[in-house]
């Protein structure tokens, strides 16, 4: 263990300014807000999404802050619950492969209720969602893929920090609060992966329940309460209280190398697939072989996945082979590799109820199984593979190095804003979607309330 980040990123924060920041990186960052809006409005039609706003508004009434996609405004922190939630909703946003985290769910909803409380201008929302993403994207680098290990979900526990940043940055925290709200928040970070076993909705809470924890903390420390001054290096801090003896050989120096000049929203990749990124690969190579074959000739297929995947998108198998619902068949590679080889492609129409109850999808699915990729360069993309044994004896091979999305395989400003096309056209009109496009990608040339006014629903003039 080495020195404490609090002081590095509490620094970084208080002082960055929007002209330190990168013109390209400011262009991509807007971007990723643009697909997290877009997937939120995509979330807005299920089910989930009305059980939770129903619920936000028994306990809290309304408020000033918009809900995306939904005709309902809430009080600042339900809201940025309510987005999160909207913005992770079909785990289809961006992921930051290092450090195995979901920044922008968390820490653009984060921004935008606490922009909206403090009347803050479109450019500084901008610039303190930049720092969250950093913030957030190196407290989990620290420890790769060991939160994963360890039950918890590093989305849920480590955006908690980022998101106080970036609220804090945006009610004008100084230094020293900065340090106290990132020692306040680690006693809200949460976030189990134990939603894994039942296809629970859990997950979907972890950003939203982070961006409100972070603002509530952010809000603390800036009357004075005091939190603790080592969250992250301290006997009880973030890494051993979650990590255990995993703790011991992290670098915390990690989580400040080379801020201000290396830029870990530029290694944060947008997801062609609406699915775990741990899934991605081993769809690609499916796509890639899937005219080579129909599915009846198939024996069986052996995906070749990194070790620490493993129990999150390949076990229990029964479980994978059967998902239960949609959110299981989204962290099941055998699911997934079938579904994309019979339909073709792998959308969220793949998601649907008569997708899973597929007879022919779920028939291929159970010939699916999966060893250990001994050469995968995880976690710096996440790579997969396809051994396919055909019925006539011949065996097909197919392999991902780097999925697609990753920083060395990004998908361009181009293809986002056409996700984002997609993904309104499910909840908007192509009006509609145009209007929010706009606002978003010109965010920092306007107030937070403009943007406000530009992402809550409409009616007809």
């Amino acid at each position: 263990m080495s020195a404490e980040p609090a002081l590095g990123l509490a620094a970084f924060a208080a002082g960055l300014r929007i002209d330190d920041i990168p013109a390209s990186v400011r262009e991509r960052a807007v971007h990723h807000v643009l697909d997290a809006v877009g997937i939120a409005h995509a979330s807005s039609r299920y089910d989930f999404a009305h059980r939770t706003l129903t619920a936000l508004q028994g306990l809290g009434g309304a408020g000033a802050v918009p809900v995306f996609g939904l005709p309902a405004r809430l009080p600042p922190r339900d809201a940025a619950i309510m987005n999160g939630l909207l913005c992770h909703g079909l785990d289809f946003d961006d992921t930051h492969l290092g450090g195995v985290v979901h920044p922008t769910a968390a820490i653009f909803p984060a921004v935008f209720a606490a922009g909206m409380h403090a009347g803050a201008s479109g450019e500084d929302m901008l610039l303190a969602y930049i720092a969250g993403v950093e913030a957030s994207a190196r407290i989990a680098a620290v420890a790769g893929g060991a939160f994963h290990a360890a039950g918890f979900h590093p989305t849920g526990v480590v955006n908690a920090f980022g998101s106080a940043i970036a609220a804090g940055r945006l009610f004008g925290l100084t230094e020293g609060e900065l340090v106290h709200a990132q020692g306040i928040v680690l006693s809200t970070a949460s976030g189990s992966l134990e939603f894994l076993e039942d296809g629970a909705w859990n997950k979907r809470l972890h950003p939203g329940w982070a961006a409100q924890a972070g603002i509530t903390a952010a809000a603390l420390a800036r009357q004075g309460f005091v939190g603790a001054t080592r969250p992250y290096s301290g006997r009880f801090g973030l890494y051993r209280s979650y990590l255990g003896d995993r703790a011991e050989v992290l670098d915390l120096v990690r989580a400040t190398a080379g801020l201000g000049s290396v830029w870990e929203l530029a290694a944060t990749s947008i997801k062609p697939y609406p699915a775990c990124h741990f899934t991605h690969a081993c769809i690609d190579a499916a796509l890639a072989l899937r005219d080579a074959a129909l599915p009846a000739d198939i024996e069986s297929i052996e995906a070749l996945v990194p070790q620490q995947v493993i129990p999150v998108v390949c076990e229990p198998a029964p479980n994978k082979q059967r998902p239960a619902n949609a959110y299981d068949a989204q962290f099941s590679v055998p699911f997934l590799v079938a579904a994309a080889w019979v339909r073709r492609r792998l959308t969220l129409a793949e998601l649907e109820p008569a997708t899973l109850a597929d007879p022919g999808i779920l028939a291929l699915a159970s010939r699916v199984g999966y060893a250990v990729d001994a050469n995968s360069p995880f976690p710096r993309s996440y790579s997969g593979e396809l051994v396919v044994r055909l019925r006539d004896g011949r065996t097909l091979r197919h392999r991902e190095e780097i999925n697609r999305g990753a920083p060395d395989r990004p998908l361009s400003n181009a293809d986002i804003v056409a996700k984002f096309r997609g993904n309104a056209a499910t909840a908007l009109s192509p009006a509609a979607a145009a209007r929010i496009e706009h606002a978003v990608l010109s965010l920092a040339d306007h107030s937070v309330a403009a943007l406000a006014d530009s992402l809550a629903p409409r009616t007809a003039a």
